[in-house]
């Protein structure tokens, strides 16, 4: 089979017409009076559970409230002391086969569609999609209004890219999995976790 490049190649070899990108300029894009709560309704309308953290909260207890009888806990977050799994020794990815909750951190939140930026943060991406239920921390005050911005905040440099640039990956996730392709019928946890929490967390 040709490789990308070839067949890329081959198909800029056929084009008869060019065209010039089109200017995003004049493009307005939606913005709210308030994004947190925007943020909080389209995370709910994906089938999303957000729950804002109180100051003093303890995280590992009210993850044990929220999945009592989870058994493997998969996290690399310092903070997240009940782990049993740890996506950055583990050998292979397929050694998270079997993660009950999988807690992972993310960048910021797009108000537009209840979108959350997860840049690689572990070895093992895996966690991300093979979690039976995922938890996601997200500082409240990191909103965005739209992917404009949220497009526009990874490409003007800081922490954000660089991450992004250092392991190459990076996903925007915005609830659970789900698909009803067949038949018609909705599937939770089709490709990817059954469950989305987002903690929003405190200043």
């Amino acid at each position: 089979m040709a490789s990308k490049e070839d067949i890329l190649k081959k198909y800029r070899a056929n084009v008869r017409e060019k065209f010039d990108m089109p200017s995003l300029d004049d493009i307005k894009a939606i913005t709210y009076s308030d994004p947190l709560v925007q943020f909080i309704r389209m995370s709910e309308s994906v089938g999303g559970q957000v729950l804002e953290v109180a100051e003093g909260r303890d995280l590992n207890e009210l993850i044990r409230e929220l999945f009592p009888d989870a058994k493997e806990i998969a996290s690399n977050l310092p903070e997240i002391t009940i782990a049993t799994r740890n996506p950055d020794t583990v050998g292979r990815a397929r050694d998270l086969n079997g993660t009950d909750v999988g807690i992972i951190r993310g960048k910021f939140g797009v108000a537009e569609n209840g979108c959350i930026w997860i840049p690689q943060q572990m070895k093992e991406k895996a966690v991300c999609f093979i979690s039976e239920n995922l938890v996601i921390l997200l500082p409240k005050s990191q909103i965005v209004n739209n992917m404009h911005e949220a497009y526009a905040r990874l490409s003007k440099g800081g922490d954000d890219t660089a991450q992004f640039d250092d392991y190459g990956y990076g996903t925007f996730i915005s609830g659970p999995s789900k698909t009803a392709d067949i038949a018609q019928v909705l599937v939770m946890g089709a490709q990817a976790a059954r469950s989305v929490t987002v903690l929003l967390l405190p200043e």
